[in-house]
């Protein structure tokens, strides 16, 4: 049952992408069209000291965009996921447990870190696990595609992206001839994020920083290199050492609130508290509030911390979950106020039976990893149909336990 329906998803996106070309004549054409547009880039990269072999060495075996690239560019969600749904796919049991285990791992690396950017440890293991899941996505051949193809592909194919796509490539092509990495191993996502913390190329060139003294600034391959350049990323965007993200806060009842920042002092006059009932260090500081749930859900005064993780990720949502999971690697606890869940919340755990179970009886056919994406979604739903039930698509404990009774 589903995995016709991902190949006939997959491929009328591939085709409604090469029809949007004009490249559906054949094979053959698109390929020389695109073997053509590297012939004419050459000069371009020539004319940012990109020399002949690196150019040669960078496009050897690339002779044909990459449809994948292309089908990833163009989808669009059908729909805008709720609140919960971003965070309680990236701060769960598992990225805590693994980000303390990385924690002890990689003790040595961190202390130093911390002693030369002035980050805490705890955020740069909330950003290594946002990005790659602790480098686990960096296994997956799947999402790691060539960096110079995926690249040529949007430059050559994707009006929207084409300029970004050649500033990208002009960079990943002066990574390569610096040495940094080998053309067989310069992998990232289909958009060419690269590494165990996800750096674009250019971004790569501003931050990256060779941690374990072998001469390469290798994120790839080097935990240190990595979680350093994301340090360093932070660090000189206006980290505040031994500062805060944020505090979780509670709201009186009725009141309406400024926008904009205020002192935590002044916010705390305001009737605004901190959710553990601690107090405010530092009232001085500015923050604002934010409340991405509304004021039944929980609310939180950023920072300027908040903001600087932004320069990583220019969405609130991100720098709340990167903040939300450091706190929970550092032992300071989750939530107080929940999300707003129109349902039972399943453990870790228990998505990954939900998973399994939707799997046994034909629903779902991908990876047990208690993940609840696209697919998750679409199989709960034909489950949800098929029993009777609303098909909100929910990974819910009423669901689990009905399809405990099969």
């Amino acid at each position: 049952m589903r995995p016709n329906v991902s190949v006939r998803r997959l491929a009328g996106a591939v085709a409604a992408a090469v029809l949007g070309l004009g490249l559906f004549l054949s094979p053959a054409l698109a390929d020389a069209g695109f073997e053509r547009w590297i012939a004419s880039f050459r000069q371009t990269a020539a004319d940012n000291g990109i020399s002949r072999t690196t150019y040669d060495r960078a496009f050897r075996g690339i002779d044909s965009v990459d449809p994948e690239v292309l089908e990833k560019a163009r989808y669009q969600p059908e729909f805008t996921a709720p609140v919960w749904d971003y965070f309680d796919n990236r701060v769960h049991e598992q990225s805590v447990e693994v980000g303390r285990a990385m924690a002890r791992k990689y003790k040595g690396t961190l202390d130093k870190i911390e002693a030369r950017f002035g980050v805490d440890r705890h955020i740069i293991l909330a950003i290594w696990s946002m990005e790659s899941n602790y480098g686990e996505i960096l296994k997956n051949d799947k999402v790691m595609r060539n960096v110079v193809r995926s690249l040529a592909t949007l430059a050559y194919a994707d009006k929207k992206r084409a300029k970004f796509a050649r500033t990208q490539l002009i960079a990943a092509l002066k990574i390569l001839q610096r040495g940094d990495i080998d053309e067989s191993h310069l992998t990232g996502s289909w958009a060419g994020a690269m590494g165990h913390t996800q750096f674009i190329p250019t971004s790569y060139q501003l931050y990256a920083v060779d941690f374990d003294g072998n001469g390469r600034r290798d994120i790839w391959n080097s935990v240190p290199d990595a979680l350093a350049t994301a340090a360093n990323l932070l660090r000189k965007n206006g980290w505040q050492a031994g500062k805060t993200w944020g505090y979780e806060v509670e709201l009186p009842d009725g009141r309406k609130f400024p926008n904009g920042s205020l002192t935590l002092s002044k916010w705390q006059s305001l009737g605004v508290t901190r959710a553990n009932g601690k107090g405010f260090k530092n009232g001085g500081d500015k923050a604002e509030l934010k409340a991405p749930d509304g004021r039944s859900g929980p609310a939180f005064l950023a920072t300027k911390n908040f903001f600087v993780l932004k320069a990583y990720n220019n969405a609130d949502k991100y720098a709340l979950a990167v903040g939300l999971l450091a706190d929970e690697l550092a032992g300071y606890g989750g939530l107080v106020r929940d999300w707003n869940r129109p349902f039972t919340k399943l453990s870790f755990a228990e998505k990954q039976e939900l998973q399994e179970r939707l799997s046994v009886h034909g629903y779902y056919d991908g990876k047990f990893d208690g993940k609840i994406g696209e697919g998750s979604k679409t199989a709960i739903k034909a489950f949800q149909a098929q029993a009777g039930l609303t098909p909100d698509g929910h990974p819910s404990m009423e669901v689990l336990a009905r399809l405990r009774q099969r």
